[in-house]
């Protein structure tokens, strides 16, 4: 993790959640539209954008790539990839769409490419809520939130039989 004290606390996120949460979205997003199509900050938000574009049945859907993190770590904002029509339009008419905001770092670049998008993510942390107009859970500052596809299940020894203990 970043640093070892600034995480204190573990989300695990199943798939099943993201697909129940990402629904709970649509449930909002449809009175809020019409909308033009989506765009998915990648990595993190190109899941709950597919299932948000099966459920509201947008079939435009772009990226804004962006990188802050290497692993773990935190980094430097990175844009790899800005969407044309999205961008033309400042983002008016269109849904940004994450998994979650943390510090509000991706999320203040984002929002300087497409101004005027109506940003939405399941997760929000205290630090980056501001920058996000719908979520769905709020979760505590110092917790890391471990996403289906970043982790795999994977045998653990049981505590027992673990040295030193």
């Amino acid at each position: 993790m970043a640093d070892s004290d600034e995480y204190v606390q573990s989300h695990l996120v199943t798939w099943a959640d993201v697909h129940r949460d990402s629904k709970i979205l649509v449930r909002t997003l449809l009175d809020l539209g019409p909308w033009q199509g989506i765009v998915a900050l990648t990595r993190g938000g190109l899941v709950p954008a597919a299932i948000i574009s099966r459920e509201m049945d947008i079939r435009v859907v772009d990226t804004l790539c962006v990188s802050t993190y290497d692993g773990q770590n935190r980094g430097d904002v990175r844009i790899l990839k800005i969407p044309l029509a999205a961008s033309e339009a400042k983002g008016k008419g269109w849904l940004l769409i994450d998994d979650l905001v943390d510090t509000g770092t991706t999320a203040h670049a984002a929002l300087e490419i497409l101004p005027k998008a109506h940003f939405t993510t399941v997760y929000a942390k205290p630090k980056g809520r501001a920058h996000v107009d719908t979520h769905v859970h709020d979760v505590d500052q110092d917790t890391w939130v471990f996403f289906p596809w970043d982790t795999e299940p994977q045998y653990v020894q049981p505590l027992a039989g673990a040295v030193g203990i």
